[in-house]
């Protein structure tokens, strides 16, 4: 009976000897595997030392430093690229207060000229090194005012903007204004403030829609207008009027409709317009979408376009040309006009010009004649 409690007891022993190994073996592994985890992460110091160089060294050939020579710019970077090395973006932006990145906000994505916008600041942009964030408003104040505070507290280095149609007021842009960062306005602009804007001629746009349609044989001319409070729908509006006053044919205010432009303000407007005692044979809309929901209402009450009506739009959507009849419409530079923002904001983030020397260029425009409103050949 002893003998087999003393067996027991060595079996104890020996058992418990294997645990305490056990445990030290896992407290080691564990204890590399957490030293491995906190290396994974190559510095430039990881870089130097397996090259016998200076860190500053290495720093200036991954930024292409023109003092260091491209035999060790190119030997740096393919360790670099070997190990994994990966710059601290963050830390980098904190040192340089710079982010490399770009804020645009626009009223709707979706429509063709905004879009065409975008890519064409985002040709600019990614060749200077910019990112691009890219935000729409909806055509909504509030919504535009928590996006422009968004990009401000994600530190852009400049903002590029298109009001939205509810935009009156500009305090939040002041935000940008007194820590000096650069703005650009294209489009819808707000001539209150000081900032360079990228614009069409809106008065002579809608005067050339006006006239062409004038020159059609066309003599009661309605004009669907966006907010007046935007300086964009108010020139095109102005410029309508004085086309109407040049020919001698009277401006009747129940010719002109203001809404937001949509497919469905377009519909109504055009039924408003066919109720009245006298009703128009032409419209200038303030964009395509309109126009178009007003083709598609006139076919299905049996009004031909252009023999008894004729229309002219604005933006030349893609659609414009594909649809019966097709819709003659104004076009806007929208890639050019993207570009030119780009590089006026890369400029003045790039430059910070004291005082700064704002400008507004107006880029060209093109009245398209389609088959909406070309009766006469």
């Amino acid at each position: 009976m002893r003998n087999a409690i003393d067996c027991i007891s060595v079996l104890l022993k020996i058992i418990w000897h294997i645990c305490m190994l056990v445990k030290t073996e896992l407290a080691s592994t564990i204890q590399q595997t957490y030293k491995m985890d906190k290396k994974t992460s190559v510095t430039i110091h990881d870089i130097a030392r397996e090259l016998n160089i200076s860190a500053s060294t290495v720093s200036r050939a991954l930024n292409n430093n023109p003092r260091i020579s491209q035999a060790t710019k190119d030997k740096i970077k393919a360790l670099a690229l070997k190990l994994g090395y990966q710059p601290n973006i963050i830390a980098s932006n904190l040192r340089n207060q710079k982010t490399n990145t770009i804020g645009i906000v626009v009223p709707l994505i979706n429509r063709h000229f905004f879009s065409t916008f975008i890519s064409g600041v985002e040709d600019v942009a990614f060749e200077a090194g910019y990112n691009v964030i890219i935000s729409q408003s909806n055509d909504l104040f509030e919504k535009e005012k928590q996006i422009v505070h968004s990009l401000f507290s994600n530190r852009v280095d400049g903002m590029i903007v298109s009001l939205s149609m509810q935009t009156q007021q500009f305090d939040h842009f002041q935000l940008f204004s007194k820590k000096n960062i650069p703005l650009v306005f294209f489009d819808r602009v707000a001539p209150q403030l000081d900032a360079d804007k990228i614009i069409v001629d809106d008065f002579a746009c809608g005067f050339k829609a006006t006239q062409h349609l004038i020159d059609q044989g066309f003599k009661r001319i309605a004009h669907l207008a966006g907010p007046t409070a935007l300086n964009t729908y108010k020139a095109r509006m102005e410029g309508y009027r004085s086309a109407l006053e040049k020919n001698n044919l009277p401006v009747n205010d129940e010719l002109i409709i203001f809404n937001r432009l949509t497919r469905m303000d377009g519909q109504q407007a055009i039924k408003q317009l066919l109720a009245l005692d006298t009703p128009p044979d032409a419209v200038f809309c303030g964009n395509d979408t309109s126009a178009l929901s007003i083709i598609v209402y006139l076919k299905s009450i049996g009004i031909r376009v252009p023999e008894d009506f004729g229309i002219v739009g604005f933006s030349n959507e893609p659609f414009s040309e594909v649809v019966t009849p097709s819709i003659s419409t104004i076009k806007q530079p929208a890639q050019e006009m993207g570009q030119k923002a780009a590089e006026l904001l890369i400029f003045e983030i790039e430059h910070k010009e004291n005082p700064r020397k704002y400008q507004t260029i107006t880029m060209p425009t093109e009245l398209i004649v389609r088959e909406s409103s070309l009766r006469k050949s």
